[in-house]
């Protein structure tokens, strides 16, 4: 499977059928996904952690490359995956990059936050250009933008998010991911920024179809499939102490 694959699922696609990305923990979730017929998938770093054993965030980077080559050997190759890879783990460009094509992914999702403050954007931007010259057109490269998640709110948030943005797509990303964007700002942003717009869904927010019809190229869930599917094990669990 080639980054082209993926790269080609992100464009033309019409509002209210955007491309939804499950998030697998493991090699089960994973075959869950893919056998349910989702055309690729993008794993979460929060949920990887979880069903690791790690609080998010605190996942040893060895591990975390580890349990993303178990997700892509458990789905058929015609499948692509992506990696979510917070910050990159203080790895240098050349490095990152060789790390992430071992597991097999043909995507990144690489935020520009570390320890709860942003990265100055030029800086990340820079980034952003090492990465795309090391990996060539190898690797799907979604940004994600911390603006929102950071506290921002407004219209000073969403003007340091287009900011951000452009300098991202300038740098070489393929995709951007304004987090916790409110869903209102999405058509703005959309119409902003020239690459494919990834949102999340939140239990408490639009569905998938309806953040397509705001302007979402590309659907992710983070953390929360995995918290679902953990909600589901208590209620087993608490059935059998019961029981």
């Amino acid at each position: 499977m080639t980054a082209s694959v993926l790269r080609a699922l992100h464009h033309d696609r019409t509002p209210g059928d955007p491309l939804v990305l499950p998030g697998p923990w493991d090699a089960a979730s994973a075959r869950a996904f893919a056998d349910a017929g989702f055309p690729a998938l993008a794993t979460p770093s929060g949920g990887v952690a979880a069903s690791l054993g790690y609080e998010d965030g605190a996942t040893p980077a060895a591990e975390m490359f580890a349990a993303v080559a178990r997700i892509v050997r458990a789905v058929p190759a015609a499948v692509p995956v992506s990696a979510d890879i917070e910050a990159g783990y203080g790895l240098a460009p050349g490095e990152l990059v060789e790390r992430l094509l071992e597991t097999g992914v043909v995507g990144c999702n690489l935020e520009d936050s570390a320890d709860g403050t942003l990265v100055e954007a030029e800086r990340q931007a820079d980034r952003l250009a090492e990465i795309r010259a090391v990996a060539g057109d190898s690797l799907f490269v979604n940004t994600r933008v911390d603006t929102y998640v950071q506290g921002g709110t407004g219209e000073e948030a969403e003007t340091e998010t287009v900011r951000r943005a452009l300098l991202y797509v300038a740098a070489g990303a393929d995709c951007v991911y304004p987090i916790m964007a409110p869903p209102e700002a999405l058509p703005r942003l959309a119409a902003a920024v020239p690459v494919p717009l990834n949102a999340l869904a939140r239990p408490d927010g639009p569905a998938p179809r309806r953040l397509g019809e705001l302007g979402a190229a590309r659907i992710t869930f983070g953390a929360g499939l995995q918290r679902r599917a953990m909600a589901a094990v208590h209620e087993i669990a608490d059935e059998l102490r019961k029981g």
